[in-house]
């Protein structure tokens, strides 16, 4: 199942949630007003029920009350999932603070901490997505982890302090692997819908319990004793919503973790790390349980169960099928015998690192300049969020191959921005002076003054390492604010639009920035974006494949040829003339955010078409290919670091 078939089926099972959401609602509703009529009834006199014509008389004369407590159950149920969701509009980060997640600082000097930023840091140079919000749950001894937000550009990490000391490198990379499948592929956009939406059948419950707490100490319990039943037919209502939020939970996780499992060996090209993490949860006593009170919200999106649900309600496969499904010819007695060699001495994690060799990927040699990539259209389509073991390896040589002074620059947040800025600057003195003044004007002195000397770090910055500086670099913006984060995106816009003649690549850059500070501003807004068919996107494709054909071919005529055959890929019924892109700034304006609301099929035609665009005249360099890239990421279609 490649990266376009599982978002399609990201979006089939969120219309599944809120099918089996609103059958819950439904039932829910409906024990409510059941047990208001059930208590009228078994509370009415004998003659009072015969004067209203018995027990369907009495359900006719109390109907205005029955339909109050209906709508009233409705209204609480629907203030409370509305709630729950905006409180998750901050996105990743918010659900693992809830969680009691610390995060892990840019700078951290801590070794486990360090290794952990150095694994999440590969992975996400390997995906081509901005580097996560990276957290620790401190207080959890078990080995778990989550990702949570609704798109990679807000997305956060988090992982057990057991995992950091029970895990080696190989297997801590197996787990953050898992993870990054889900901020790939929409699992992550429904799990926090699931979270708001399981809120409020579950809160019926929490106020039945509330209210019955308040009541149960009161000096009139005569009249108290109406209070009492209600809340009493609350709570059991409440876990009735709390049995289906668990099935729900179950039908709609449960098989998305072997698919994960399955995405983390993709990633890794092998199954050592991730089969071993498991196999440390199923032979450590503290297992993948979390300690924290709000675990039943998050149960579902964990590597491992965090709950310890029977099979009914599991939101994970067995743990010896899960293993089974990567070494097939595992027997699970081996559990046993792991049990018993761990319970005298655990594993330490760093110790088995340095027992096994382990170490940060070494700096390899670069591709040169002037080499072309062979590209194929179903290669890169396979590529999509689906980097290999040699990607993972690049990945890991990319980061190694960064300058010291630029890794030290990423570590500050000012310093970040300046670098981001010092990016989109102009090769053209009296253009980068303009862009410079922009920056003082909107940022102040002291940025403009420290943008030069950031840029200075640029010179000689071999292209391959351009994107993942940039991705290193869209981590650390986070913590300006969202004042600076603002200030940011408009002094980005200024420097892109300075005048129009700005290198494709620097606008594409300057772009996905800009889209990464939207992504940290409003991270739902998204979420709730009306997906369109490619057919209705007709003129903003017309005008990317124009661009790019323009971009990657010498001639008129043959960026013309390239145009055609890249529309008659995507867009074979559709009939529009080349015209050689102008002003292609304003058309990329108009035409990416479009592009970016096409359904999972509609981008997968439109990938095969820039593909097309680009290798029409057989040659594609690396600047081509970086440039492929970063529209990729603009459409979250992530393409790996080095293309085959």
């Amino acid at each position: 199942m490649n990266f376009f078939e599982r978002q399609a089926q990201a979006r089939v099972q969120s219309h599944r949630l809120l099918l089996l959401f609103a059958a819950a609602v439904t039932g829910t509703v409906l024990a409510v007003s059941s047990g208001i009529y059930l208590m009228l009834l078994f509370g009415a006199k004998p003659e009072e029920l015969q004067a209203v014509g018995g027990p369907v008389g009495l359900a006719l004369d109390r109907a205005g009350l029955l339909l109050v407590a209906a709508v009233g159950t409705l209204a609480v149920i629907a203030a409370a999932s509305l709630f729950r969701i905006a409180s998750l509009r901050g996105g990743g980060a918010a659900v693992a603070r809830s969680m009691g997640g610390r995060e892990v600082s840019e700078d951290t000097r801590d070794p486990e901490l360090r290794r952990l930023r150095n694994v999440v840091e590969e992975i996400a140079i390997a995906s081509s997505v901005p580097v996560p919000a990276i957290f620790v749950l401190d207080e959890e001894p078990g080995i778990n982890a989550f990702a949570a937000g609704y798109a990679p550009g807000d997305a956060a990490i988090a992982v057990s302090r057991g995992a950091l000391l029970h895990l080696n490198r190989d297997e801590l990379q197996g787990v953050i692997a898992h993870e990054f499948s889900h901020v790939l592929n929409g699992d992550m956009r429904l799990n926090i819908r699931l979270m708001g939406l399981l809120f409020g059948i579950l809160a019926l419950g929490v106020i039945g319990a509330r209210v019955l707490e308040l009541t149960r100490g009161g000096r009139d319990s005569k009249n108290a004793a109406p209070i009492i039943a209600i809340s009493v037919v609350l709570m059991i209502v409440g876990y009735v919503g709390l049995f289906f939020g668990r099935l729900i939970k179950a039908a709609v996780s449960r098989q998305r973790e072997f698919l994960a499992d399955a995405s983390a060996v993709q990633f890794t090209r092998q199954t050592q790390g991730i089969a071993g993490a498991l196999k440390k949860i199923g032979g450590l006593q503290a297992g993948s349980k979390l300690q924290a009170g709000d675990t039943e919200e998050v149960a579902h999106m964990l590597f491992g169960d965090g709950m310890g649900f029977s099979s009914l309600f599991a939101t994970h496969p067995p743990l010896h099928a899960r293993i089974q499904a990567l070494e097939p010819g595992f027997n699970p007695q081996e559990l046993d015998r792991l049990r018993a060699q761990w319970a005298m001495k655990p594993p330490h994690g760093l110790e088995e690192d340095i027992a096994l060799g382990f170490s940060t990927p070494s700096h390899e040699p670069l591709p040169a300049r002037s080499s072309d990539i062979p590209l194929q259209v179903e290669r890169v389509v396979q590529q999509v969020a689906t980097p290999s073991g040699e990607d993972f390896q690049r990945a890991g040589s990319l980061r190694a191959a960064i300058p010291a002074a630029i890794n030290s620059a990423l570590q500050v947040p000012e310093r970040a921005q300046a670098l981001l800025l010092a990016l989109l600057l102009d090769r053209e003195e009296q253009l980068r002076g303009q862009q410079l003044h922009a920056v003082r004007e909107l940022l102040g002195n002291e940025a403009a003054q420290t943008v030069p000397v950031e840029a200075a770090l640029l010179i000689g910055l071999h292209p391959a390492l351009r994107l993942p500086v940039l991705l290193l670099a869209l981590g650390p913006i986070r913590h300006l604010g969202r004042t600076g984060q603002q200030k940011l995106g408009e002094t980005v816009e200024a420097l892109i639009h300075v005048d129009g003649r700005l290198e494709l690549f620097e606008y594409a850059t300057g772009l996905l920035l800009s889209r990464q500070i939207e992504d940290n501003l409003h991270p739902s807004a998204r979420a709730r974006a009306r997906l369109l068919k490619l057919n209705d996107c007709a003129d903003a494709a017309a005008d990317l494949l124009a661009v790019l054909a323009w971009y990657g071919h010498d001639s008129e005529a043959t960026a013309r040829r390239a145009y055609l055959s890249a529309l008659h890929a995507a867009l074979p019924q559709q009939a529009r003339p080349y015209m050689t892109p102008a002003n292609w700034q304003h058309r990329l304006d108009q035409a990416l955010p479009k592009l970016d609301r096409i359904d999972p099929a509609g981008k997968r035609l439109l990938l095969e078409a820039m593909v097309v665009a680009i290798t029409h005249d057989q040659r594609v360099s690396l600047e081509e290919g970086e440039l492929l890239r970063t529209v990729c990421a603009y459409l979250r279609c992530p393409l790996p670091p080095v293309l085959e």
